[in-house]
């Protein structure tokens, strides 16, 4: 149990640190390329999409690496690039510049499949929920720490002109600093990996004698080793593996999709049926949600029926957007902060039940690959998202007097559409049930 703890800890940073890579963008608009205050939205989703882009083309060869030679390495690897290029991309001058450095961290980094292995990895399949849930809970610590650092050290020489000078490097480039700070934390989580456990195949000496017993069986001595060595499948043909991969990618593309959208669309003036709203206080929720509620309404409900019961309520609560939005002052605040709240809990027990099933239906030996194929068709989907919500948005927004679904409510009823297909895809027969591997049989 200590060493469940000692190892989730250090997870936990490692997770912070992915999450908050992909936060606190520069303002496209400081680029002087948006024609209109309308066009920011499509730009913007365009630096969003490189990084999911670039994500997907890499992901199953880092699946395949932790695989082959371990979690660690990867993870390893992975931080380091964002040391890198992150602080790259605080240095951008030019949106190219900020397309490219986000494209090259998305390949370069891939640790978002192998963390989510290696965070199944620590604990029995009955407590499987608590380490994913953990990962999960760590995107609602980069929602905090993410806006806030970009809030609050972004354009410095502005903020505090008696601590950083016009003229200097903090002046030429506004939003190196908060770079700079997520660089240097992921500097510190480099360090800190090396203590951490390798946990591909850790479950080998465990298993031995049954192993031993399972080659005796089949007519062969326990000492040959390649009687006890396991095939890979081809994971293209595990179909309870595959509904989910697909499952799990278009509500994705919802989620991403709906955060680039509700972004831009909260922040967008008034006349343009915007709120003038944050979001800080979404991640404050999910991380209480995931570490203390998901893993015991997981467990009373399933991973699969939870999933089911938050798509179906999502759909109301995402449609009430535009109608929340004709409210003001203090009333408008708190009904749009619940069902914003509400909204990422319903999309995050939905994600985190698909990725619990993608790691129940494969092999130790192939969890890695199997999240890599995960992490690619998820980040080919979501690279859609950012680009596609940004100018679907700019669309509405510029049919804000139509007669059918004016403004906000097109776009909203367009991700309402998306999130129908992805819930229609969480039944039989698409979604199977699992198959027994050869671990559960173990346990």
């Amino acid at each position: 149990m200590c060493i469940n703890l000692y190892t989730d800890h250090y997870t936990r940073h490692i997770t912070r640190t992915i999450w908050n890579s992909e936060l606190g963008l520069p303002e496209v608009r400081d680029f002087n390329i948006a024609k209109t205050e309308a066009d920011i939205s499509s730009y913007a989703g365009y630096v969003g999409s490189a990084f999911m882009l670039g994500r997907g083309l890499t992901s199953v060869f880092w699946g395949m690496i932790a695989d082959r030679y371990g979690r660690k390495p990867v993870l390893v690897i992975g931080i380091i690039t964002i040391v890198i290029f992150n602080t790259l991309f605080g240095l951008s001058t030019s949106l190219w510049m900020a397309i490219v450095t986000r494209f090259l961290l998305g390949s370069l980094c891939g640790v978002f499949g192998p963390v989510k292995a290696y965070a199944a990895e620590l604990f029995r399949e009955e407590h499987q929920a608590i380490g994913l849930s953990t990962v999960s809970a760590a995107w609602g610590i980069g929602l905090i720490i993410g806006p806030a650092l970009g809030g609050y050290l972004a354009q410095p020489t502005e903020k505090y002109p008696h601590v950083f000078l016009k003229g200097s490097i903090w002046d030429k480039f506004p939003y190196f600093l908060p770079c700079l700070i997520i660089s240097g934390f992921a500097f510190v989580v480099v360090i800190l990996c090396i203590w951490i456990p390798e946990t591909l195949h850790n479950h080998n000496g465990n298993n031995k004698s049954i192993d031993d017993a399972e080659a005796l069986k089949n007519g062969s001595s326990g000492g040959d080793k390649d009687s006890i060595i396991p095939k890979n499948e081809n994971l293209l043909q595990n179909w309870p593996l595959m509904s989910a991969i697909l499952a799990y990618s278009v509500f994705a593309l919802h989620d991403v999709a709906y955060q680039e959208v509700f972004a831009l669309w909260a922040v967008s003036p008034r006349r343009l049926g915007g709120l003038t709203f944050t979001t800080d206080d979404v991640g404050f929720a999910l991380i209480i949600y995931q570490i203390t509620l998901y893993p015991y309404v997981e467990k009373a409900f399933g991973p699969v029926s939870l999933a089911r019961i938050s798509g179906l309520l999502s759909t109301p609560l995402l449609q009430s957007y535009p109608f929340i939005a004709m409210l003001s002052g203090l009333t408008l605040y708190i009904l749009i902060s619940i069902a914003s709240v509400l909204k990422n809990l319903l999309g995050i027990t939905i994600t985190t039940g698909l990725i619990i099933i993608q790691n129940r239906v494969v092999e130790q030996h192939q969890r890695g690959e199997a999240n890599g194929i995960a992490m690619t068709s998820m980040s080919l989907f979501k690279a859609i998202g950012p680009a596609t919500g940004g100018a679907i948005l700019t669309w509405s927004q510029k049919r804000i007097d139509a007669s059918f679904l004016p403004g906000a409510h097109r776009v909203f009823f367009i991700l309402n559409i998306v999130e129908a297909f992805g819930l229609l895809m969480m039944f039989t027969p698409f979604l199977r049930e699992k198959k027994k591997t050869i671990s559960d049989q173990k346990h």
